[in-house]
């Protein structure tokens, strides 16, 4: 039975039903279903292929209406100026369920239809109005280009003949004439007249094109290029590319030959232009002309075609919506199985057993919107199947149990760690991120992010603020504890806070090595802020932080193993708990709670009143070990101490066979008793094993009589001493070796905290402290201090706070992970995936 209110200690408590569903009221069954959002269907048609589903005909219809939604999307989305596509939230609902809903999918069909076609068509236009403008801009700079050249070589011609005329009598070389260029129509000295080919090419592939032409003729041409400035837009894939005009000069056909195929080879595009200067006039003025009237036809064109898409956005949202809702219920429903004799659709699936009155009244509402009288009929199944896991969560407990999850599911009705992670991870955080200051800005930016949440959720984030934003409620926590354990530590920016009357004096006009005398006050809370400065003050710190570090660890781990009771109880494995769990708590306390209690008590003792020095208590769990009962009187912490060492040393050395043999032998028994008594085989024998049929089997077997029941899907497996205690065996040393390692991992609060400290007070040293000790004028230690402290914030924020504030997070994962749910965690369960319409945009947008 579920209890009346939902729980994260355990998941939610699941019901195995089945649905006999009418054919004319599937489709509103799945759809009021997946609004709902309680529902996992299960396949029961497993070695059915999806082409050979009954929906897939439907499926594929409505992949092709996707296909055209997304291409009228990514087209609006491309558009310049934008156009706005109006929000699901502002456009009437498109009509899912009810006697029209057919109708109205039909029609949305032709209407998507005939908008492709439209488009198509005006896209093909625009793509050869965009290309023949192209060719006329690329027209018009080669006309423009070899104009200009034709000028230029017109007017070193006439220099060159003005020269010759002037000067000695003596006629230039031939090379020269080349070099010069001879004007096509005109008779050159040499009594031949130059030929030409011009184009464009691409601007990447002007250095290359040079090289062939001079290798490929032999050096027997004259080349002039240019560069064309404004980019060539492609009007399909909008690249922008660069190109640029040349013109060549050589003489003989087989020469034009090569350059035309070198040319159209590189991808060059060549153009027929006259050598007459009123010819090329004329066609400049004519392919202006034409790209005057391309450009009015363009311009036309995307007008029509921004209406059109205008016509499409006003509904777009609403088609995809509706388009990606009934792809889902057709999923869902090839998931069903048809009965022919009762000719309906059956469903199987797994619901919260406290939603089956929600979705009996969702299976009504189904019934009333088809119009008619005859319901889907929902029956409770019993069954050995494992359920899936679902754990109830809201806003504030969904990142903390994603973080459960990221390490494994929860096995069905075990108790969930995510609960107390609530409080334990931002704490274990807080540890070692210590710090007023610190913690204060992770609070107030966390507490920003909730305030405008939903300012935030509708303007749209990009993925690593999402991040942040996912984990709000986390790290406004993280920054609550954190200016805790800063009063703790009496920390704030590496300064200290005198709240109350100090324990501590400094004498005064003491010169040398000066010693602190107490006042007879004790600080209340926190550290005493005379320590802060003092030389000894990271000995002490180092001291008190390691310490504490081990007390915190060994009850993080000590809690964890104690979740295992809950657990065993629950599932009835009482064996468990003294064959496991009490050697293990045992093993645990005798060795590492016993230090804890030791660090309590050094604690707790005025040691400057006493006779012998303080022990080192790690030499001493150390020799607890190696010379068991053997304490040095120098050393000795309290009386007695050897025989109460030696005393829980036995109890560590006992429990580690009681861990190891104590479950195997009593399992072995049990099976032993079992087959004794002739039950061996009775169970099982279906799925081609022997399973030992219990008493409790047989009474859940007369329990369930007159009840529909829903054969097991896992095989069970025989009764294997060996691999039994294979098992135990490795559980066994596991356990033993982790408690040690474990525990020195959780050193790693002391080592983050003493890093997080120290970080902070180089960088207060090094950027303010140094302004305060700038010795200038006013103006300039105004402005060296402005600096410094901006560059002081900067590197607060980026460093401690985002840098230092991951590596804390990501410590404070692996404490929970390893050290903790590796204690008690199965972690063997699947996650329950019901039909939920509200996640069709979270997948969309992914």
């Amino acid at each position: 039975m579920a209890t009346d209110y939902p729980s994260l200690f355990r998941s939610e408590e699941m019901s195995l039903v089945q649905l006999y569903i009418p054919g004319e009221v599937a489709h509103d069954t799945i759809y009021e279903l997946g609004e709902l959002g309680d529902f996992q269907f299960k396949d029961l048609n497993p070695t059915v292929t999806a082409f050979q589903r009954p929906f897939t005909p439907q499926l594929r219809r409505l992949g092709e209406s996707a296909r055209r939604l997304r291409l009228f999307r990514s087209q609006i989305l491309a558009l310049s100026p934008p156009l706005g596509i109006p929000p699901l939230s502002a456009i009437p609902p498109f009509p899912m369920v009810g006697p029209r809903a057919q109708n109205a999918f039909d029609e949305l069909e032709e209407k998507l239809r005939q908008h492709e076609k439209r488009l198509n068509e005006m896209n093909r236009s625009w793509e050869e109005l965009g290309k023949r403008k192209s060719e006329l801009e690329e027209k018009k700079w080669v006309l423009r280009e070899t104009a200009g050249f034709f000028n230029e070589a017109e007017h070193r011609h006439t220099e060159i003949r003005t020269s010759f005329d002037d000067g000695d009598g003596t006629a230039p070389l031939l090379e020269h004439a080349a070099e010069y260029g001879t004007l096509p129509g005109e008779s050159s000295l040499a009594g031949f007249d130059l030929e030409f080919v011009a184009g464009t090419i691409e601007r990447t592939r002007m250095p290359t094109f040079e090289r062939i032409l001079w290798r490929v003729l032999r050096g027997n041409l004259y080349m002039n290029y240019s560069e064309i400035e404004e980019p060539f837009v492609d009007p399909v894939s909008g690249k922008e590319t660069f190109k640029d005009v040349f013109i060549i000069f050589a003489h003989g056909p087989e020469l034009l030959a090569k350059i035309r195929k070198v040319a159209e080879s590189m991808g060059g595009t060549l153009y027929t232009i006259d050598s007459s200067q009123d010819k090329r006039a004329n066609a400049l003025r004519e392919v202006a002309a034409r790209l005057e009237d391309v450009d009015q036809v363009l311009y036309n064109m995307g007008q029509t075609r921004r209406v059109e898409l205008s016509k499409i956005a006003e509904g777009l949202e609403a088609w995809r919506d509706a388009v990606r809702r009934e792809e889902e219920i057709y999923k869902t429903l090839n998931l069903l199985s048809y009965d022919p004799g009762r000719k309906t659709l059956v469903g199987e699936g797994w619901v919260p057993s406290r939603d089956i009155t929600a979705i009996q009244l969702a299976l009504r509402r189904a019934m009333e919107t088809a119009g008619t009288s005859v319901p889907a009929i929902l029956s409770e199944l019993r069954t050995h199947q494992t359920p899936p896991t679902f754990h109830r969560t809201n806003k504030f407990t969904e990142g903390y149990q994603t973080i459960i999850d990221s390490y494994g599911v929860a096995t069905y009705q075990e108790v969930n760690p995510g609960l107390f992670t609530v409080i334990t991870f931002p704490f274990l955080f807080a540890v070692m991120f210590g710090d007023i200051g610190h913690g204060f800005i992770a609070f107030l930016a966390a507490t920003a992010m909730i305030l405008m949440e939903k300012k935030l959720l509708k303007a749209g984030l990009d993925e690593i603020t999402e991040t942040f934003f996912y984990g709000r409620y986390i790290i406004v926590l993280m920054g609550a504890f954190s200016m805790f354990t800063g009063f703790m530590y009496n920390d704030i920016f590496s300064k200290s806070l005198s709240i109350w009357q100090s324990g501590w004096e400094w004498p005064s006009n003491s010169t040398g090595l000066v010693f602190a005398e107490p006042t007879g006050h004790t600080y209340p809370f926190g550290l005493d802020p005379n320590w802060h400065g003092s030389d000894n003050a990271l000995i002490f710190t180092n001291s008190y932080k390691m310490k504490m570090s081990i007390i915190l660890g060994v009850i993080h781990m000590s809690f964890a193993i104690c979740l295992q009771v809950p657990n065993h109880l629950h599932f009835k494995k009482y064996l468990n708990i003294y064959a496991e769990f009490i050697p293990q708590i045992l093993f645990m306390w005798s060795i590492f709670g016993y230090l804890v209690v030791c660090i309590i008590y050094k604690w707790s003792i005025d040691w400057s009143q006493s006779s012998t020095a303080p022990p080192g208590l790690l030499n001493m769990l150390i020799y607890m070990f190696l010379s068991p009962g053997t304490v040095d009187p120098k050393t000795q912490l309290y009386a007695g101490q050897g025989f109460i060492q030696v005393v829980l040393l036995l109890i560590a050395l006992v429990c580690v066979p009681w861990m190891l043999c104590l479950k195997p032998y009593m399992l072995y028994k049990e099976h032993q008793r079992i087959v004794a008594q002739g039950y061996h085989g009775l169970a099982g024998q279906e799925n081609g094993h022997n399973r030992a049929s219990t008493s409790n089997d047989l009474e859940e077997d007369e329990e369930g009589a007159g009840q529909a029941v829903a054969q097991p899907e896992e095989d069970e497996h025989p009764f294997e001493m060996g691999d039994i205690i294979i098992h135990q065996v490795i559980h066994t040393i596991e356990f033993c070796l982790g408690c040690i390692s474990n525990t020195a991992s959780y050193l790693r609060l002391w080592a983050l905290s003493l890093a997080h400290a120290q970080l902070s007070e180089v960088l207060y040293t090094m950027t303010i402290e140094n302004a305060f000790l700038f010795e200038g004028n006013a103006i300039a230690h105004t402005i060296f201090l402005v600096i410094m402290f901006a560059m002081w914030f900067t590197l607060t924020l980026a460093i401690l706070c985002v840098m230092e504030g991951l590596s804390a997070f990501l410590h404070a994962l692996r404490l929970h992970w390893v050290e903790a749910n590796g204690k008690h965690y199965m972690a063997g369960g699947y996650a329950f995936t019901p039909l939920n319409f509200s996640t069709l945009y979270e997948e969309d947008e992914q």
